[in-house]
C-alpha cells in the first residue's frame, strides 16, 4: 500500500474520533492541511457546487470528480477520502471508479447505497437500493481493490435500509465485511453488524458538511 493509504489505516484504527471537513479543490485541501487536520474529504456535495454550480443530484460525472480529486490528491501530503457516490453505474462502473480513484491519488473511497439518481443525502425521498444491490456494489468495490487498486474502501448507509444492516453485512462474508468498512447512518442507533459492532456510533460514521469516523472497537 502507499503511505498515505496504509497511515489512513493506521488512522482509523485508533480509539476515538478524527473531525475532518469537506474539501471541494487543492487550495481548501491545502488549507485543511495546514490547519492541522491529518487527512481530508473531498465532498460530492461541495465539488459538485464549486465546480459546476450545482446541487448534488447526480448531475456532476464521474471524470469531472475524478479530475478535481486528482488536483485535490496533488496539492497535499495528507491521506485524502473521496466521495464515490453510488459508483456512477452498475458493479463494472463502481470497479472503474474505485480503479479510477486509486489512481488519482486518493487513500480511500466512499461508496453509498443510494438509488439512481441520487441526492444529497440531506434532501427528502432519499431512496435506498435493495440489498443484492447495496452488496453487489460493495463487493465490486472490493475485487477492484483486490486485483490492485491501492484504495481502501468505505461503505456508506443513507437511512436504515428494510432488510438491515446484519444481513447485508452477512452477505459479503467476514472477511469482507471488516475489509469494507461499513459505516451508520447519520444520527442514528447502529444495529449489530457481522464484525461484532453494536450501538450508537461504534461502527465508523460520516456526517456532512464534517466527516467524523470512529475506529473499530
Amino acid at each position: 500500500m502507499s503511505s498515505r493509504t496504509e497511515r489512513l489505516r493506521r488512522l482509523l484504527g485508533e480509539p476515538g474520533l478524527v473531525v475532518l471537513p469537506g474539501c471541494h479543490d487543492a487550495i481548501s485541501a491545502r488549507i485543511m492541511e495546514r490547519a492541522g487536520f491529518p487527512v481530508a474529504f473531498m465532498s460530492g456535495l461541495a465539488v459538485s457546487a464549486a465546480r459546476i454550480g450545482a446541487p448534488d443530484t447526480g448531475l456532476i460525472s464521474f471524470g469531472e470528480m475524478l479530475d478535481q480529486g486528482r488536483d485535490i490528491c496533488a496539492a497535499v501530503s495528507i491521506p485524502v477520502i473521496g466521495d464515490g457516490d453510488t459508483g456512477y453505474g452498475n458493479a463494472v462502473n463502481v470497479k472503474r471508479t474505485v480503479a479510477g480513484y486509486a489512481g488519482a491519488g486518493f487513500a480511500a473511497v466512499m461508496i453509498e447505497d443510494q438509488s439512481v439518481p441520487k441526492r444529497c443525502g440531506f434532501a427528502r425521498g432519499v431512496e435506498v437500493v435493495d440489498r443484492a444491490e447495496a452488496v453487489a456494489r460493495i463487493r465490486a468495490a472490493v475485487d477492484a481493490r483486490d486485483e490492485g487498486a491501492d484504495i481502501l474502501v468505505l461503505g456508506r448507509r443513507m437511512r436504515p435500509p428494510p432488510w438491515g444492516s446484519r444481513k447485508g453485512c452477512g452477505e459479503l462474508g467476514p472477511t469482507r465485511t471488516r475489509a469494507a468498512t461499513s459505516s451508520t447512518w447519520k444520527g442514528r442507533r447502529a444495529p449489530r453488524t457481522s464484525s461484532g459492532w453494536r450501538g450508537r456510533y461504534r461502527s465508523p460514521r460520516c456526517t456532512s458538511p464534517s466527516k467524523e469516523f470512529r475506529s473499530r472497537r
